[in-house]
């Protein structure tokens, strides 16, 4: 079972330890962020440094002139990791170590874009903002994240590219001291939570026959039991299948303007998606793969928005899937995409290896047989930098197991 790992630049610039080390856990290739959001992060291995901060959402790469000059919507260049390419420099080094390198691209998170440029992000119901989240139906930002993933993708020395949040974000963001757990929202309530009324799809949804003002007020209607404690709305306390929560959000808001932000929203997804693929496979040499983070419930947003799998899977070389937790959390995500598909396509599973961020390495091998007999021919491990020292001797011990054959698919 081909075998990946998520990397930040950080982790190998200045430890020239690092690629040796990361390629004896027995992984065959790095992710490794080319563009990414505002982050802390730990580094229990660097020679130099425990903590890296990075303030904001930027590229790891010297971003072309020619490509963003006068516009206004740009990617931003960091300046926590010393020299002028980090990311080039870590990819020498892993490649040289025998590790196949592929990109890692988040595209519609991005909190300072939306910070310093209001007017194209998202706003829920009540006429908040989400900053971190850029609505992706407005052409403006369907434009800048094509042109990002197109050059962020395509790296030299790439041999593919991951795309995260290449979709709809919504409410739900690691955000710095956040204080939004007060009132506990079920899957249908984040939903609702998280559709956009700004002007680019309020427009829409009149297209569609309803105007943006009664879904406005269906939806502000849908959520105030929630705030007024006449009605539960337990967090995951009593989690729900995917097919259960959009069953959810159409009694609540009702099937037909549930059926109308389905819709609008699906299109802009898709259109965002096509386009993005597209872009970076006509900038990419020959053989380079294209894969999507992604989650098979259409309705859901974040790092890993809904698909259609098998709209994905013609658009994209494959998809990489949520599968940390237990047997039914694996079954879920890989289910919907174990029907037939493309010979080519890759289905791969997303294991947490970090236990601190919820993950389970010791029992890695056997997730990673389940994953297997669940239709994954691909493993992604998160995240090969975070993980601490006990931790990744777990994951040395299960990879050498599963490449003795164990978990691999029948």
């Amino acid at each position: 079972m081909r075998t990946a790992a998520f990397l930040y630049p950080w982790d190998v610039i200045g430890d020239p330890d690092a690629p040796a080390r990361l390629a004896g856990l027995g992984i065959d290739q790095v992710s490794l962020a080319a563009a990414y959001h505002s982050t802390r992060a730990l580094t229990p291995r660097h020679p130099r440094h425990r903590i890296v901060t990075a303030r904001h959402s930027a590229v790891l790469y010297p971003p072309d002139p020619a490509r963003w000059s006068g516009r206004e919507l740009h990617p931003y260049v960091q300046d926590w990791v010393a020299g002028p390419d980090p990311f080039g420099a870590a990819a020498r080094a892993l490649a040289d170590a025998g590790l196949e390198v592929h990109t890692w691209v988040v595209l519609a998170h991005n909190s300072r874009l939306g910070s310093e440029h209001p007017s194209v992000v998202v706003r829920n119901a009540y006429g908040d903002a989400y900053p971190w989240a850029p609505c992706i139906a407005r052409p403006e930002v369907r434009g800048y994240l094509v042109d990002l993933a197109a050059e962020a993708a395509v790296r030299p020395g790439a041999r593919g590219t991951q795309l995260e949040s290449c979709g709809w974000y919504g409410l739900a963001h690691l955000h710095a001291h956040d204080k939004i757990a007060g009132v506990p929202l079920s899957g249908a309530a984040q939903y609702l939570m998280s559709v956009c009324f700004c002007t680019v799809c309020a427009e829409g949804y009149r297209g569609l026959g309803v105007s943006a003002r009664e879904l406005r007020a269906a939806v502000v209607s849908a959520l105030e039991p929630l705030w007024s404690a006449q009605a539960p709305s337990g967090p995951s306390a009593a989690p729900v299948d995917r097919e259960g929560e959009w069953a959810a959000v159409e009694a609540l808001l009702g099937a037909e303007p549930a059926g109308v932000l389905r819709t609008w929203r699906d299109r802009a997804a898709r259109r965002l998606r096509h386009a993005v693929v597209g872009a970076v496979r006509a900038a990419a040499p020959g053989g380079f793969r294209v894969l999507l983070h992604a989650d098979p419930a259409t309705h859901r947003c974040g790092a890993n928005p809904g698909v259609d799998p098998a709209r994905a899977l013609a658009d994209a070389d494959g998809v990489v899937l949520p599968c940390t937790g237990g047997a039914a959390a694996r079954a879920a995500a890989l289910g919907p995409f174990a029907g037939p598909r493309p010979a080519a396509a890759t289905v791969a599973a997303n294991l947490t290896i970090v236990s601190g961020l919820g993950g389970s390495p010791r029992t890695l091998a056997a997730d990673a047989a389940h994953a297997a007999r669940l239709g994954a021919d691909e493993l992604h491990l998160y995240h090969a930098g975070l993980a601490g020292n006990d931790d990744l001797a777990a994951v040395r011990e299960a990879l050498a197991e599963l490449k003795g054959g164990a978990g691999e698919r029948p």
